[in-house]
């Protein structure tokens, strides 16, 4: 495995160490955007003690919650998703894991999904056994997303009902299937430089096809309520750092992009991102379709001057 030095990725001026990101994106990533939409297809009412989420039914955060989506509501947020330019649909559930019939369900919509609309179909849907992952692949679903958050040395401090292991194990369950898996984490949790490198390398060494990179936005009613954001230079850094290690893997900037990088987006692109989560997130609003697309042709321009 390649070696990296910590202390570039958090000594070196980022007017050395964008350019360096951004030409290896340009080498194996070169001028696709990576677009994806969402749908909360179950929320809240979840059993785990996760300190960022506002989905815990532990903390107080006033979310609207509600059981699994109809299959005809999940297949309309599909059809909106394609309409505002979104190559990949994820549908997305709380919870540590879903029941049979739950899967069932979404492996029919899956379905239908891929064979009437004709958009990739990605799923979150918590910890997962081989079987049901079989059955989803056949239905047509092409990404798993199972974050692993940070570190595992840090991983104790955001969460107790249940180990990174058990994240691990979601993902090798995935790839034995075959599925490509999406696995980031969230930037801000009180994670040092030393923790982040080392996810990204846990990134890299399980060879993950995509890897989201949130901002932590701070919500009211969780333990994580009063932490104060990152900076943009921080995430523009941590932005590099990921690229550079990861290479020839999307990386998308998700959560948070609107609240720590405000007027900088575009420079995140500059920094080795090439892909967006576009049309808001599971309990917080993003900006509208027509400000990310206009963003998104500002992103182009700046990659092909």
């Amino acid at each position: 495995m390649e070696k990296f030095n910590l202390n570039y990725f958090v000594n070196e001026p980022l007017d050395k160490l964008i350019p360096q990101s951004n030409k290896i994106r340009k080498k194996f990533i070169g001028g696709k955007m990576d677009l994806c939409s969402i749908v909360n297809a179950k929320s809240g009412l979840c059993t785990e003690d996760c300190k960022f989420c506002a989905q815990s039914s532990k903390y107080n955060t006033g979310i609207d919650s509600h059981q699994l989506l109809e299959n005809e509501k999940i297949i309309q947020s599909a059809i909106t998703a394609k309409k505002t330019g979104a190559e990949r649909f994820g549908i997305v559930t709380s919870g540590r894991k879903l029941k049979p019939e739950e899967i069932d369900s979404i492996a029919k919509t899956i379905n239908e999904i891929k064979n009437k609309i004709g958009i990739s179909v990605c799923a979150s849907l918590g910890s997962i056994e081989k079987h049901h992952l079989k059955l989803l692949k056949d239905a047509g679903l092409s990404r798993y997303h199972h974050n692993i958050e940070t570190s595992p040395q840090y991983y104790k401090n955001i969460v107790s009902t249940h180990t990174f292991e058990e994240r691990l194990k979601t993902i090798e369950n995935v790839k034995e299937i075959g599925i490509e898996v999406c696995s980031g984490g969230i930037m801000g949790m009180g994670e040092t430089w030393q923790d982040r490198i080392d996810m990204a390398l846990i990134l890299q060494k399980m060879d993950i096809d995509s890897v989201p990179i949130n901002l932590l936005v701070p919500i009211k009613g969780t333990p994580f309520q009063n932490l104060s954001p990152i900076s943009c230079y921080d995430a523009i850094r941590i932005i590099c750092m990921f690229r550079i290690i990861l290479k020839d893997k999307s990386i998308k900037i998700a959560a948070g992009r609107e609240t720590v990088l405000k007027d900088f987006q575009a420079l995140a692109f500059m920094s080795g991102a090439n892909g967006m989560l576009i049309g808001g997130y599971l309990t917080i609003k993003g900006r509208s379709i027509e400000e990310d697309h206009l963003l998104i042709n500002e992103i182009k321009k700046l990659w092909n001057g």
